[in-house]
Formats: C-alpha cells, structure tokens, sequence
C-alpha cells in the first residue's frame, strides 16, 4: 500500500504528465533539469507499486541528487544512473548527531536507505555521505540521549552511504562508487537472511566501511580505506554458512590500514586479492569488544593474495583448511550464497532459483493453512496432527478446503505454526516457510478486535467464537508472538519488516484491552473472566460449564504478559498489584487436587480435593460477587463442590490447580523488586 507522501507525489506527477500510465510502466526516468518524468530519485520511486513479478527501472540523468533516498517496502527496482561518476547521489549525514536527535535505530542515517525491499539492483551511481568530507573538524552538539547532555561530532565517526534493514535482501551494484569518510559506509544488514552482491565498485570510507551481514560476494571491487583499525567486517552470527567473499578485489589507504576485523561469527574468504605496500602487517582479526571466543572458530581464508613488496607470512594460501575444502576457482558467487540465489544467473539480473530445502512437518503446515492465514486446531472432529501420515488424497482434500473458517487461536493453532515455521525457515532457507509464517501474523493482526480484543475464531464468530477470548492462554499466546514480532526477538528478526510497526500497535491495543476488561468489583480491580464481550467488555460464558466468572488459570497468564512490559505505565502497574492481590486474596491454603482410579466411576478415574498441608489451591472459575470457588458441569448449574458435578467433567477439565504459585512466589517480587520505585498505589 502507498504511504500518503507517496499518493501525493503520485498525483502532483499525474497533474504534470496528464495521466498516470507511466506509474505502472516497467521504467521510469529521472532528470535533475527537469527533462524527465520525474526530478528526484524519491519521486520516482515513490510512483511505483509496492511489489511486481519483475524489475522496474528508474532511469537517473547525470547530474547531482542532493537528497536523502528510502526504498521501504517496494520490491524488483533497479536505480540505473545514466554514467557511474556523472550520477551523483550525496547528502550529508553524522550517525552520531542522527541519533542525537531522538532517533532510536539508523532508520534515516544513510544516503540510501533499504528497508524490507528484496531483490533492489543499483547500476552506474556514486552514491556519498559526504559529512566527512564537508566538515571543518570535530563539533559538539546536544545530545539529550548522553549523560552529559552533548556529544562530540566526528568528522571521520559513522557515516553511512548505503545502510539496509532486514528484509532488504538479495540487493545488487554494478558499477557503483560508495564514498564517506567515517566508517560503516556500506552497511547491508540483514543478519538472518541478508544476501548482497558487489561488482566492480568502489568503497571508501574509515572503520569498517564495508560491513556486510549475512552472505556478501564483491568481484573487481576497490577498497580505499582512512582508517587504521579495519577497511572490511563481516557478521555471519545468524547461520554457520553465511560468508563474506572478496575476489579479485584490490585495497588501497592510509599508511598502516589494517586489513579487517570481527566481533561476532564471521567467515573471510580473499580470492585473488590485491594488496599494498603500506598496509600493517596484520592479518584480520577478533576485535576485544566482541562478546567472545566465536563458537564456529576462526575462519578466515586466503588464496592467491599478492601483496606489493612481498606477500606477509598471513597471507599464504589456506582454502584447504576450510569446510569443505573449496577451490578458488569453485568460490563463486552461485557458491557464496548457497544454492539459495544466483545474481549471475543467465539472462536474469536477480535470483534464479535455488535447490529448496523442505522439513516434513513444515510441508504439512503448509497444507493445513486457510487461504486468510490461519490453521484449525482440528478439521470436524479429528484433531490436526503433524506426526500423522499426509496421504496424498487427504492433501489434495485438504489444500480444496482451504476456504474453511475454522481458522483459530485456541489449543496453540496459528501461534504454534508460524513459530515452527520461522524456525524451519531458518534451518532450510526455505522462503515458502517464512511466506506461511508471514502470513499467519498477519492473520494475527487481521483478527484483531476494535477493543484490542483477540477473538477464539476468525473469521467464524458464531456463538461464543467471536468473543474477546482469554481461555486456555488465546489471547495472551497471540500477543506473546506479536510482541516477539515487534521487537524482532531472535527468529523473528527473519520476518518481513513491514509488520513490525504493526505489530507493535497491535500489541498496544491488546494491552488496552486487557487494562479495560478487568473486572470491577464493589469499585475495586480484581482479575479476568476467560471470555468478556467484544463490545461490552464484560464478562460472559462460552460453553454451559464455562460461566460469567473470574478466572484463577487465565489471570495468570495475563499479568505475566503484563509483567513483561517494560517501563510499564502506572495503570499497567496497578492491574498487576490488583491482579496479584486478587489471587492472593481468593487461594485455598491447606488443600490439594488429586488424580485417583476409581472403576466405579464412568470414566474409571476421578479428580477429588483434599485436605492437604502446606499445598494451596486456586479454582478456575471464581463468583462475580463474592469471589467463592463455583464448579459447573454441563448443566450449567454453579456447585459450591468439584463432587457435586458429573464425573466426566471432573475428570475431563481442570477446575482447581496452584496455577498462580509461581507468580506469586518469585516472578510478582522480582517485577515488583525492579519497579519498585514506581508503586501506583491501590
């Protein structure tokens, strides 16, 4: 979907050229004096459609571009300037002062900016951050996010020319020149799932001007480097097998350049590589400020190597001695990635595909999934089990019925599936698991309710199905993986980066939710009711023993989702401290729930409380008024006693358990410990 900036480009460019046929066309043509459809960069991308099959072209006149560019969520663009040194894209940027003011992340620090925006090629630029190079010296500026309320700027600290954000993958130069002065010049940074590919470029810059995440292949490229610590860097913490490739590269700099460095798990492979005279002689190395010994080892390799003056005793060649003992001639950059992309691929200026990786539960996961994201728990009556064998009828069956609204959060559906998925999709690089994943969030996301609210069912609200649904963990389970998205914890850095801002509103709203639906009682907060009505928010029953009550089990779940919240508000502090008393408040000191067999039951078993000392128990359901412990069978009638309802449901459900113990015993004062300074006062 456009941005609302990106409408307005769109129509003021419609109002110039009289329709807007060339927004959809496969190129469009940019020109600083005005002769092409558009005179910016950013124009011109913003007039294109978020996705298509295949590449767009954006066609750059030679001439100076001073603005700052963003690809954010647009695939298959190529920017192809008109001549490498006549196509100058240049502004003038300090990470340090980005961040100085009020920014959280290096979203916005660079020249060009990627984010969530595969297969980008860039042809014939010089792209600048030409901070450095502008600067008299070094400044100091106000820095509310220092201790001392400024900072020094320097004139050679981070300046960022090209900087991606995950999701931005599979990006291609030819023919590019990126030029700072600072260090982190070019910064492709997608950990988990980044691949990038450089041909016959320049790089210049200081400290790590080139610093790739992930897989990276550079071919004929120039390196001049301004700095003595390190010209390359290499991340490669997000799989064993990502690599950075130099081939056929020459390094030029500053008197004693050193060669590069590492902080985290990397891999160097330098094939054919061109050194100087005046470099230090000191081979790449494991930076101090790294967080220690890498569990993959040392893995740095070299293979035909010249240095001018004589090669030093680090440089000798040492491709036997990694895994798999390539050559140099196989070191390709088909090679590089793994199978999983070939730039160089015949006819083709992106990806040609890769060998898939498959993962048997995974493959089963994909066939159960509803066409609007989802999964059932179960299809009719029979539960949907992963371990059992797919026939191929019942495949075929089940992928005609995927139009079903049986889709579900109850008993682990949805949650369980994408986070198996991102999990196979990191072991296989299989993108058809990270594509299901995807868009079983944003089936999360599309469920929502207006209140905040996560519904049992979606989109079947029949009966009870509709409702605002803690029972068994629904809702909290769903922002539980909601928040992982939002703040892209471990494999969920994998995931498409556009739903990450949405994530995190849809996190918020739930919280909202939760903070209005707690009950009030006699004017005071108590605890949760498993099922509260979408557009009341009160409490309501589901199935005939599930009635209008407070919840012993469900209120747990939510203060520990609660509990998680950093720098929680005061109204978030005081529906814990209600919540917890509540449950203290209601326990059932000196009694224990006990399995026995019993053959003269329907069932041959029981479930019976008894005295018991120093055990405590909690119900599932407590009275809206008066807090006392009610057990309901099918009959829907409240018991004072778990003896009084029919066996099948005593044996069948939980009604009494210690779910809370924990909470209360150690998680409720280590929270309370940690804010302990911010009490909101009951």
């Amino acid at each position: 979907m456009m941005k609302w900036f990106e409408k307005v480009t769109l129509l003021l460019a419609v109002g110039i050229w009289g329709n807007a046929s060339f927004a959809n066309a496969q190129q469009v043509s940019v020109a600083a004096d005005g002769s092409g459809q558009f005179r910016t960069i950013q124009a011109a991308i913003a007039s294109l459609p978020d996705h298509a099959a295949q590449q767009r072209v954006i066609t750059i006149k030679n001439g100076t571009y001073r603005e700052q560019v963003f690809i954010d969520g647009k695939d298959h663009i190529t920017l192809r300037g008109q001549s490498e040194k006549g196509t100058v894209l240049t502004f003038a940027l300090a990470r340090d002062a980005y961040r100085c003011a009020g920014n959280t992340d290096d979203w916005g620090v660079a020249t060009l900016n990627l984010r969530n925006s595969p297969d980008i090629t860039l042809e014939n630029l010089t792209i600048v951050n030409s901070y450095g190079f502008d600067a008299q010296g070094d400044v100091t500026i106000d820095c509310p996010t220092e201790a001392t309320g400024k900072k020094t700027i320097s004139k050679t600290g981070h300046q960022m020319a090209l900087r991606t954000f995950p999701g931005a993958t599979r990006i291609i130069a030819r023919k590019c020149t990126f030029r700072a002065l600072g260090g982190d010049t070019v910064s492709p940074w997608d950990t988990e799932a980044g691949m990038y590919y450089f041909k016959d470029c320049t790089m210049e810059g200081g400290v790590d001007f080139y610093c790739p995440r992930g897989w990276a292949y550079a071919e004929n490229v120039r390196f001049i480097c301004h700095n003595k610590s390190a010209a390359i860097w290499h991340d490669g913490s997000g799989n064993k097998d990502s690599k950075t490739v130099l081939k056929n590269c020459s390094f030029e700099g500053d008197d004693q350049f050193k060669l590069g460095r590492y902080h985290r798990e990397s891999q160097f492979y330098l094939i054919g590589c061109k050194f100087p005279q005046n470099m230090a002689d000191a081979d790449i190395y494991h930076a101090t400020s790294g967080p220690g010994t890498p569990a993959w080892g040392r893995r740095v390799y070299y293979s035909g190597s010249q240095r001018k003056g004589g090669n030093f005793a680090w440089m000798k060649d040492n491709l036997a001695s990694a895994e798999g003992a390539p050559t140099a001639k196989q070191i390709t950059a088909a090679w590089t990635f793994g199978g999983r992309w070939n730039p160089e691929g015949k006819g083709s200026a992106v990806a040609t595909k890769a060998p898939v990786v498959t993962d048997s539960i995974a493959e089963k996961m994909l066939v159960y999934q509803r066409s609007i994201g989802g999964w059932p728990k179960a299809v009719g009556e029979v539960k949907v089990d992963y371990d059992a064998k797919l026939t191929a009828a019942k495949r075929a069956s089940t992928l005609a019925d995927a139009n079903r609204k049986d889709a579900t959060i109850d008993n682990n559906a949805t949650t369980r599936e994408i986070k198996y998925l991102i999990s196979a999709f990191k072991r296989t690089n299989n993108p058809a698991y990270r594509t299901a994943a995807e868009n079983g969030i944003r089936y999360l996301l599309k469920m929502q309710l207006k209140s905040g609210g996560f519904p049992q069912f979606y989109p079947d609200s029949s009966n009870y199905r509709g409702q605002i649904t803690y029972n068994d963990n629904a809702m909290v389970r769903a922002l539980w993986l909601l928040k992982a998205v939002a703040e892209q914890e471990k494999d969920y850095a994998l995931i498409d980066f556009a739903l990450v801002p949405q994530a995190k509103a849809a996190v918020q709203r739930g919280i909202g939710c939760i903070l209005k639906t707690q009950y009030v009682q006699n004017g005071k907060l108590t605890a949760w009711c498993a099922q509260h009505d979408r557009r009341t928010l009160q409490p309501i029953k589901a199935r005939a023993f599930e009635v209008a009550s407070l919840s012993g089990m469900e209120t747990v779940g939510i203060l520990e989702f609660l509990m998680a919240v950093e720098n929680p508000t005061p109204e978030i502090k005081r529906a814990i401290e209600a919540g917890v008393a509540w449950l203290d408040a209601v326990k059932m000191p000196g009694y224990a729930m006990k399995n026995i067999e019993d053959p003269a039951q329907p069932t041959g078993r029981d479930r019976i409380v008894v005295p018991e000392a120093g055990s405590t128990l909690w119900a599932r359901f407590y009275d809206l008024e008066t807090n006392k412990p009610i057990y309901v069978g099918r009959d829907g009638v409240k018991h004072a006693q778990l003896a009084d309802i029919e066996n099948e449901r005593r044996a069948g459900y939980v009604y009494a358990s210690n779910w809370p113990a924990k909470l209360l015993a150690t998680e409720y004062p280590k929270w309370q410990k940690k804010w302990e300074n911010g009490k909101s006062g009951l």
